[in-house]
């Protein structure tokens, strides 16, 4: 309870923490659910999965870092074997699904607007409260919640809490991915990987040319995108690396060179598996026969991008 009553931490990241431990708690429900699902083929290994994973995400903050780590090496254990699975799924049925539809019609989509603009509202505003863009979303997910309930009286606070745990049973381990993603671009940045990417492309750049420099800073953030699966944490990778000492340092707008550079970035979004909410998540939830699918046909869309990126980059620079 201190860190809830300590004055050293806003109200958002308590909230947060709040918000997390929920999560946890249903990660958790999941894992237990699956084990006692008698149709799961896999049960005990799912079942370490999602409770360790509710685990670290309800008391990570106070956890050692030590356990925490041993905790995701457990984790990730029955993931890398393919021992997660998931057992039974209760969906609704067509007819249900069309029943409900008639019924609420268009209406469906105010539940899911609410989220989007509580997140804004919170974003700009803070409530007054000094909340943040995530704490809105977590409170918009509580008044779609709500919504639904009053449009739908057959939604009960077990309905969610079932759909839920069926979504996070479908996308698997999948769903993890994200979070290891966003952190990746923090551990390269301290381990310095962007003083060698730098110090390797010294060598192939000739000293001052800018165009060759904006060449190989647009096609790095493609690839090392591609490997990290978050364009996010690759941009700072790459701007240290190669962005700023070859293109920016020699007077380039550093607007347009980072806006640019970023969406070079999301171009190998397209082209990867590692961006699993983009290229995976979609093929487990729709059961598709060919997992790149989505991949193979975006990958032109991604290349023709790129070349007109490149070429504003250096018309603008």
């Amino acid at each position: 309870m201190s860190f809830f009553m300590s004055a050293d931490y806003s109200l958002s990241t308590k909230v947060m923490e709040i918000i997390y431990f929920i999560i946890g708690l249903l990660c958790i429900y999941c894992g237990v659910k699956n084990l006692k699902d008698k149709e799961n083929p896999e049960p005990v290994g799912t079942f370490i999965f999602w409770a360790v994973l509710g685990v670290v995400l309800a008391l990570g903050r106070w956890l050692p870092a030590l356990v925490s780590g041993i905790l995701v090496v457990v984790m990730c254990i029955p993931a890398i074997l393919k021992k997660v699975k998931k057992g039974a799924v209760s969906a609704a049925t067509k007819a249900e699904t069309e029943a409900t539809y008639e019924k609420i019609g268009m209406k469906i989509f105010v539940p899911t607007l609410s989220i989007g603009m509580l997140a804004v509202v919170c974003a700009i505003t803070g409530m007054g409260i000094g909340l943040s863009a995530l704490n809105g979303v977590a409170l918009g997910v509580l008044v779609a919640i709500i919504l639904l309930m009053i449009m739908n009286r057959d939604n009960k606070p077990s309905t969610f809490l079932n759909d839920s745990e069926r979504m996070l049973s479908t996308v698997g381990p999948l769903s993890m991915l994200p979070m290891l993603l966003a952190c990746l671009g923090s551990v390269f940045t301290a381990a310095g990987v962007g003083d060698v990417i730098s110090d390797l492309v010294s060598h192939i750049i000739p000293e001052g040319n800018v165009n060759a420099g904006i060449v190989v800073y647009a096609i790095g953030m493609m690839l090392f995108t591609m490997i990290m699966g978050n364009a996010y944490a690759a941009i700072t990778v790459m701007t240290v690396g190669i962005g700023y000492p070859f293109v920016l340092a020699h007077g380039a707008n550093p607007v347009v060179i980072g806006m640019l550079a970023l969406t070079c970035g999301f171009c190998g979004t397209l082209c990867t598996p590692m961006a699993a909410n983009f290229n995976t998540v979609p093929v487990a939830l729709l059961d598709m026969k060919k997992p790149m699918g989505v991949i193979k046909n975006q990958v032109p869309v991604a290349i023709i991008m790129m070349v007109v990126q490149i070429v504003m980059m250096i018309l603008l620079k």
